[in-house]
């Protein structure tokens, strides 16, 4: 929990966000596998200088906000008002039993906030009531009337102002509760009311609201652009043991012996489940899923796998495409290939043809050659951003 001299960040995601289409809120629509607002709330969350976050959801929202942000170690979510100022007063209301020194108040509808702007935002407030990012506009400005150019407009000294913008907390909260009534269009207008001194740090073109369809398709676009393709390999054995079939893949085949192991012992799923957590650098299936744990005693290994990719979207990662090779004398692969290569795009969640899944032997050598186990190694491309 938060002490004080700390500082909160307020996300505010209590809008209906409908403008941007596809029937769901824009701000838990999906971004490259990872709600919108998960974004935003992450880059706050993992910043240094922020101890909590508060986040500011829609009345019936609850479902919808659970979900995008499960796992997360936040401030319980508070119910917003009719309006962004309501719902901004209603987020400095919760966090007042914190008394926390500072706060910043940013739009979950910004997912590319970059830590230097909560940085610089932050050092701002060390000499000032208030910090906003703004960037000088580079557009030719207009005032147009039904349709008509009546004048050009100087652009001399004019900003576009973005968020975070950050406020010594007990000022800030004064202010909005003296605003109450009246309308502005953001926190700083409502310092700026209250006589607060407000800076600006430098913004970033990046930093940019999620508004219409159009802003989505470049968004996801932005996000294939700064995506980086990363390359994992993985390698599984086990032996054979009694029994009288065998799991390859996902796919359940008849054989006259099983496979030893703590699960069901499916070589071809536990190396790719590698070979994903190897690419994402997140470790490997043995630290996930100790083999020393009994709940995972006889476990369906889709299980691992499904947990594999669950954690690379949760980083905003997406699977690019993956190899299977099975190592074994016997069973023949050949008749199950295309069942598997289903039944892993199946798992992973993704088109077909990027799944190859295939099968070879080692020509009666080693231990796969006299038919003691068997054995798969994986690749795994993901890209992350």
């Amino acid at each position: 929990m938060p002490t004080r001299h700390d500082c909160i960040a307020i996300i505010v995601a209590a809008g209906q966000g409908v403008r941007a289409g596809e029937g769901l809120p824009k701000q838990y629509r999906p971004l490259r596998g990872k709600p919108v607002l998960r974004w935003a709330v992450e880059a706050a969350r993992t910043h240094p200088r922020i101890a909590a976050v508060q986040v500011v959801i829609a009345e019936g929202h609850a479902t919808l906000y659970a979900d995008a942000l499960t796992g997360l170690d936040l401030l319980p979510p508070v119910v917003g008002g009719s309006t962004r100022q309501a719902s901004v007063l209603n987020a400095l209301r919760a966090v007042e039993a914190f008394d926390p020194d500072t706060v910043l108040i940013h739009d979950a509808a910004r997912p590319f906030v970059s830590a230097d702007i909560i940085t610089a935002v932050c050092e701002a407030l060390t000499q000032a009531d208030a910090a906003i990012p703004a960037l000088p506009v580079a557009d030719t400005l207009k005032q147009v009337s039904q349709g008509r150019i009546e004048r050009t407009l100087s652009r001399n000294g004019v900003y576009s102002a973005q968020t975070p913008q950050g406020f010594r907390y007990k000022p800030i909260r004064e202010a909005h509760r003296a605003a109450a009534g009246k309308e502005f269009t953001d926190d700083a207008a409502i310092a700026e009311n209250a006589g607060l001194s407000v800076v600006t740090v430098e913004g970033s073109r990046m930093n940019f609201k999620l508004t219409t369809q159009e802003d989505f398709v470049a968004a996801e676009r932005l996000m294939a652009y700064r995506s980086v393709p990363r390359t994992g390999s993985g390698f599984d054995v086990h032996r054979f043991c009694a029994g009288d079939r065998v799991w390859l893949c996902g796919v359940e085949i008849p054989h006259d012996q099983g496979l030893e192991g703590h699960s069901d012992a499916d070589v071809g799923l536990h190396a790719l489940t590698d070979a994903i957590l190897g690419a994402a650098a997140l470790g490997d299936i043995g630290q996930h899923f100790p083999p020393t744990d009994p709940q995972w005693k006889g476990a369906a290994s889709h299980l691992f796998l499904a947990h594999a990719v669950s954690l690379l979207r949760s980083r905003g990662g997406e699977i690019g495409n993956v190899d299977v090779t099975i190592i074994c004398e016997r069973p023949k692969v050949a008749p199950h290939r295309e069942a598997m290569s289903r039944r892993v795009a199946e798992i992973l969640g993704i088109d077909r043809d990027r799944v190859s899944v295939k099968a070879t032997t080692t020509e009666g050598l080693g231990f796969t050659g006299r038919r003691e186990g068997i054995a798969a190694q994986a690749s795994a491309t993901v890209m992350l951003p």
